[in-house]
């Protein structure tokens, strides 16, 4: 067990390495208005090396939010434009034949980046989506016979549509539980909106942002994520908050059970952990308390609970079940 004195220095030091974090909100802040809560998920995602799947209704600054934040940091950027015509190919690369050598070689494709925003994923056919699966997981992606480490840091953001489904192509339940977080974006505050307008009236949504930081900063942040201290309490809170969605009578939510057709997997409790040592970080916060946890569960839990049917002729969504465990589990 970790004495005071130890919380202490560690909390010290975080609060020095999260330093960035005001330069880099203030950068951002430039171009985006308002939608706090999803240039937040993109920096937690970030930090935690996860990646995050936005869905919202059009022009709602989601592609904006993420152009925005690979601007403000110096690496490698590349968008692909998701449609059903697109091949796996087209994201990975391929082997191209070179008469003058008589041999195949590789060209990389647009995946080889430290930020890639899958615009409108949904658009694209399973296989294409499912090139994106060795690199999201394995941070590698094989071509040929030959298989190439991908650039640090690595993160996917991902956007969809939750509107015109015709012609789209749904993310398998295994694909979406790949993404750390699954943020829904709402419309801006009326303030914020005409704030919107006034921008782009004056043209200043168009001014080139700067880069504050370098990607060595952020690897540098991502080992101090690490250090973020978690008493036991608080991973007994998660396994709770976990178990809850699998087996609700076992924690008094009995009228939960018909509305559940499968629980959160491991790979919930793994990232609720990550995320919420996280979201201290941007607290500039050494350790861990129950709010942070709350804080992040519907993003890191709503993509990985499935509803029956009974639920959705109720209407019943994941966050208000979320939302109901959250509300009935003990706080420690």
């Amino acid at each position: 067990m970790q004495t005071a004195i130890d919380i202490e220095a560690i909390n010290q030091q975080i609060y020095i390495d999260s330093a960035f974090m005001d330069t880099l909100n203030a950068e951002v802040a430039k171009v985006i208005v308002g939608q706090r809560h999803m240039v937040d998920r993109l920096m937690l995602g970030l930090l935690a090396e996860g990646h995050v799947l936005l869905e919202g209704l059009p022009g709602l600054a989601k592609t904006l939010a993420v152009k925005a934040l690979a601007s403000v940091i110096h690496a490698d950027f590349n968008r692909i434009q998701f449609t059903p015509d697109l091949l796996p190919s087209d994201i990975i690369g391929t082997m191209i034949f070179n008469p003058s050598n008589n041999d195949f070689t590789v060209r990389k494709g647009p995946i080889f980046a430290n930020f890639i925003l899958a615009d409108e994923i949904n658009r694209a056919p399973a296989k294409v989506q499912a090139a994106l699966l060795e690199a999201m997981q394995e941070r590698q992606v094989t071509i040929g016979k030959e298989t190439f480490r991908l650039h640090e840091p690595f993160l996917v953001l991902a956007t969809q549509n939750p509107i015109e489904q015709e012609g789209t192509y749904p993310l398998p339940e295994a694909q979406v539980d790949r993404f750390m977080l699954k943020v829904n974006i709402g419309h801006p505050e009326r303030e914020e909106e005409r704030e919107i307008i006034r921008r782009s009236i004056s043209g200043q949504t168009a001014q080139k942002l700067q880069p504050v930081i370098q990607p060595e900063e952020i690897i540098r942040a991502r080992k101090s994520v690490k250090k973020v201290y978690m008493d036991e309490k608080i991973e007994n809170y998660i396994l709770d908050i976990v178990f809850a969605t699998r087996t609700p009578a076992l924690f008094r939510l009995n009228d939960l059970t018909p509305l559940l057709a499968y629980g959160a997997s491991p790979r919930a409790s793994i990232n609720l952990a990550i995320a919420s040592r996280a979201y201290a970080f941007m607290q500039r916060r050494g350790y861990v308390i129950p709010d942070d946890i709350r804080n992040v569960a519907k993003d890191v839990l709503r993509h990985r609970i499935g509803l029956t049917y009974e639920a959705e002729a109720e209407n019943v969504t994941q966050e208000e079940i979320i939302t109901r465990i959250i509300n009935t589990i003990p706080v420690p």
